[in-house]
């Protein structure tokens, strides 16, 4: 069977680049692997109007109805762009099953009539995939999609990507801070500042979404053993060999309601480096019971300080963390079972 792939980045790119050992496949969500499991892609032409949202969802909906190949269902990586399609799936009028990720819960409108809509919308939606069973959980609670049409799927790290990088053989020092969704930058300098002998390697983007991290920066003392890079854009690859060079990646996120740090925690599993992470409920697993790594709670200063001296002071501990991170990727969390379990579902909701 064939589907159409829909991704809110530049999808015939980002493939070429994974081709040439560039870019990890697990960001485009197991389309490089979906032909090995009977389901074929067929990417969408991209065209970015991030800016303007109705323009996206007419020019998206344009394209899909108008591609002039077959296909038998609509996969797409989030339903930014295609609500235009949903409401059409909903409504009888689009007759293609439509599957996405759904990367935040499902939560009730505010107001009667948003509600309305909302529950018509989600009629629109076929099967949902979803990182972790509490956001599952959460989004029950919302009342206004079928629990049969959502899926917890293990969302894991190209492993062949980073095998790559792990070739380079570096020998590794020191932490690290990469990521640039709602991070909580206070919270970690601070801690830093109290652990002079620990040094800080931070990446940080200038602007992400609402949050400048140039002014946040503005208004922090920042001392001598963080280290901190404002970048406007770097290759992921480049970016995965710097990762590979420290001994302990660090995940401190403000607080919300889905997986944010999810992405730096895959690429922590795959090249087998302990964290010190937020303790997001959202992740699909708990660090500290699978040994990967500490996580601490919100805007805690002194846990981060705590959790940065263990790290510190006791190596040969945090080596073992990395060694059960890369088993967790091996065993359970890697983009080939994402892969099965998405063709999996798909080839099952055609049946």
């Amino acid at each position: 069977m064939k589907v159409y792939f829909y991704h809110t980045q530049d999808t015939e790119r980002i493939l070429n680049e994974w081709k040439e050992g560039l870019y990890p496949g697990h960001l485009l969500y197991g389309a490089t692997h979906l032909p090995k499991y009977g389901v074929e892609v067929i990417p969408h032409l991209y065209k970015p109007f991030y800016d303007h949202r109705l323009k996206l969802t007419l020019l998206t909906a344009w394209r899909i109805l108008t591609c002039g190949k077959k296909y038998d269902a609509l996969y797409a990586t989030s339903f930014r762009g295609i609500e235009g399609l949903i409401f059409l799936r909903a409504l009888g009028l689009y007759r293609k099953p439509i599957v996405i990720w759904h990367h935040q819960p499902i939560v009730e409108a505010k107001g009667w009539l948003r509600e309305r809509v909302s529950r018509l919308f989600y009629r629109g939606i076929d099967h949902m995939f979803f990182f972790s069973q509490q956001l599952v959980d959460e989004s029950l609670k919302a009342t206004k999609a079928r629990k049969e049409r959502m899926q917890v799927v293990p969302w894991g790290p190209d492993l062949a990507f980073y095998d790559h990088v792990l070739k380079e053989g570096q020998q590794r020092s020191g932490f690290i801070s990469t990521g640039k969704e709602q991070r909580d930058l206070p919270t970690l300098i601070e801690a830093f500042s109290k652990v002079e002998k620990a040094k800080l390697t931070m990446y940080i983007n200038e602007k992400t979404g609402d949050l400048d991290y140039t002014k946040v920066l503005g208004g922090i003392s920042v001392p001598e053993n963080v280290k901190i890079n404002v970048i406007n854009r770097l290759m992921i690859g480049e970016l995965a060999q710097i990762v590979n060079q420290a001994e302990c990646i660090t995940i401190c996120c403000r607080k919300s309601n889905y997986t944010v740090g999810l992405t730096t925690l895959v690429e922590a599993l795959a090249l087998g480096t302990p964290v010190i992470t937020t303790r997001n409920a959202t992740f699909p697993y708990d660090v500290d019971e699978e040994g990967v790594g500490i996580s601490v709670p919100y805007y805690d200063v002194e846990a981060w300080e705590q959790a940065i001296r263990y790290i510190t002071e006791h190596p040969a501990e945090a080596q073992e963390m990395g060694r059960k991170a890369r088993a967790l990727a091996e065993r359970k969390f890697n983009l080939e079972n994402t892969s099965q379990t998405i063709a999996e579902s798909i080839l099952r909701l055609m049946n």
